[in-house]
């Protein structure tokens, strides 16, 4: 990852204070990318920014929450304010609580489809005329492997609003081809993160990661590799695609395979 194959580019990572969207911008900083970072927490972004400096990467932090439509557009066009451009959009942020759908109210499954896939919408339409400007460019998506693929207890609306997030990018990239915009995504399996660390035993997490071909959990660097695939050169003839990044979670007929 740490040949300069963006340099020259302009990058903006959502949810990049923790986990998969750090390792994003981290990987983009140091494959040549001028990066603008946007959480909603000030201290995961300094913290993320230092990181990158040290490095030797050039990056700019904004707080936002992408559940606005206010912030969604103020990050891009602080974006293009610091840097001069935009080349590439990556929208990781996104939340996941979980709720069985009979105690699942209206506000809550609203608020998990406004921000994962309304936020992909609003960044993307503010994202447009910038990446057209630029003489074409990248929208990127974390998508996830659970609602396109498989069904988890308790993510009724995650699940919806990542598999709408896969409807959105195939058509999105119909409409912008012609400006020489790829639309494309990565569909994480397991990945450990912070998030995962509070949420999940360590037990339970070495359980989990025996019905894993790879036997271990993904790390944000293995989502943040197909990302920077998909943000380089080399992908442009692909759009409209997900990468699926598993491990091969999803490759056994039945996961009780993978302890014979």
């Amino acid at each position: 990852m740490n040949a300069p194959i963006l340099a020259g580019r302009v990058a903006l990572v959502t949810g990049a204070g923790r986990g998969i969207g750090r390792g994003i911008a981290e990987a983009f900083a140091s494959a040549g990318a001028e990066v603008m970072i946007a959480a909603r927490t000030e201290a995961d972004l300094r913290d993320c920014a230092q990181v990158i400096e040290t490095a030797g990467g050039r990056v700019a932090w904004k707080c936002a929450d992408v559940g606005s439509s206010a912030d969604c557009k103020a990050i891009v066009e602080h974006t293009v304010a610091t840097f001069g451009g935009l080349d590439v959009l990556v929208h990781n942020a996104g939340i996941f609580p979980f709720q069985m759908i009979e105690t699942l109210t209206d506000a809550e499954w609203n608020q998990v489809l406004d921000v994962n896939l309304g936020s992909a919408f609003r960044l993307t339409r503010a994202s447009i005329r910038h990446l057209r400007a630029r003489g074409g460019g990248r929208l990127l998506f974390t998508s996830s492997v659970t609602g396109n693929r498989t069904g988890v207890p308790g993510c009724a609306h995650y699940s919806a609003s990542k598999a709408g997030m896969n409807g959105f990018i195939r058509t999105a990239a119909v409409e912008l081809a012609p400006d020489h915009i790829t639309v494309n995504g990565v569909e994480p399996g397991l990945v450990f993160t912070p998030g995962v660390a509070g949420a999940v035993t360590e037990d339970i997490r070495e359980e989990m990661a025996k019905y894993v071909p790879a036997k271990r959990w993904g790390r944000p660097e293995d989502i943040a590799g197909a990302m920077l695939y998909l943000a380089s050169e080399a992908a442009n003839y692909v759009t409209g695609q997900t990468i699926v990044v598993d491990g091969g979670a999803l490759l056994p007929e039945n996961g009780a395979l993978m302890l014979l």
